[in-house]
Formats: C-alpha cells, sequence, structure tokens
C-alpha cells in the first residue's frame, strides 16, 4: 500500500477515473450526463491536489487537499483543508481512511500552511479527531463567494468545523477562530471544502 500525491489535473487516468467511481457513489449527483472523467472537480485557483491510498493499483481511498489566503480578524493566513474525503465501501473499517487523513494533515503542516479548516458531518467528527483534527465548537465556515456566502450552518446542516494549526502564528491566535465565523470564500465551484 503506498500514498500518492497529484495535482488534481495531473492525476493518472486510470487512478482518477477509480477516484470519481468512489465519489460518485458516496455523493450521487442525481444529474442524468454524467460527469466526463477528466474535468475537474475542484477550481483550479484552490491549487487542488489529490492524495490516493493505492494498493496493487487499487485506489482504496483518496481526499483532495485545497489551499489559499484567507483573513481572519485583521490577519492573513495561508489556508488549506480537506475535501472530498472518501473510502471505498468493501474497505471501510480497515483504518484506511485514518491513515489517508492524518497523512494530509503532515502534508498540509509540510507545505508551510499555517492552518489546515474544513467542515465535516457532525457524526465523523470523531473520526478527524482520532487522525489529529481538532475541533472548534461554534465556529462556521463561511463558503461561497462574498456576494453569495455559504454558511456551514445553513438550515439543513448538521457540519462542525475542524481545524490544526501548524504556524506558531496561527498557534497564538487560536483563541480568534473559536466560536468565529471565518470568511473562507472558496468560489462557486467549491463552495465549501
Amino acid at each position: 500500500m503506498q500514498i500518492l500525491t497529484f495535482p488534481e489535473a495531473a492525476t493518472p487516468a486510470e487512478l482518477r477515473i477509480q477516484v470519481r467511481e468512489l465519489q460518485d457513489a458516496a455523493w450521487p449527483s442525481g444529474s442524468p450526463a454524467p460527469t466526463p472523467d477528466d474535468a475537474p472537480v475542484h477550481d483550479p485557483a484552490l491549487r487542488p491536489l489529490s492524495m490516493l491510498l493505492v494498493d496493487g493499483g487499487t485506489v482504496l481511498a483518496a481526499l483532495d487537499l485545497l489551499a489559499k489566503e484567507i483573513s481572519h480578524a485583521g490577519q492573513r493566513y495561508a489556508a488549506a483543508g480537506l475535501s472530498t474525503v472518501v473510502t471505498r465501501a468493501e474497505a471501510r473499517g480497515r483504518g484506511h481512511g485514518r491513515r489517508l487523513v492524518a497523512e494530509a494533515r503532515e502534508t498540509l503542516a509540510a507545505q508551510g500552511h499555517d492552518l489546515g479548516l474544513f467542515t465535516c458531518d457532525r457524526p465523523l467528527r470523531t473520526f478527524y479527531e482520532s487522525a489529529g483534527w481538532h475541533h472548534l465548537p461554534g465556529t462556521v465556515l463561511v463558503g461561497g463567494t462574498p456576494e453569495a456566502p455559504f454558511p456551514s450552518d445553513c438550515p439543513g446542516f448538521d457540519k462542525v468545523t475542524m481545524a490544526a494549526f501548524f504556524s506558531d502564528r496561527a498557534r497564538r491566535a487560536r483563541a480568534s477562530f473559536l466560536g468565529s465565523r471565518i470568511a473562507l470564500h472558496p468560489g462557486d465551484i467549491d463552495k465549501l471544502w
């Protein structure tokens, strides 16, 4: 088993097709027209990086890392987050997803980001905590765009915000992120990551 990392657009076709199948199974779009396998899932401006846990050519788990600079409490931060985290149904319960999510956290730290931020469904909180991420109680990520915001506390959503503070500067500012609204604004494609 190995973890492979590629810019989203450079992921080999045979692996990209498997990832797209896993994503479609996890989040059926209901769209009558299938998305082409080579179409980007994420906005290229977010510098999407795909991480795949592969065993003998089979993708067992996959996720994407997205990154951008954000402003919060009068400061600028290099932020990144997890998106489209998925594990092959028949491979679940073996720690593959946890291994990949923990490795993603280490990768983001090594890349020099100040912090990692993302939302997840409330029942997945303990899964992400087991991989080294921390829950930010009361924190809301505001996605979409400034003109069309998409907050993680929309009616019908049951999301929590997870984080990791990598730089000394971000660690010192941790309290400013607790219980706050953070303007993530990743755009129209990735309304939230």
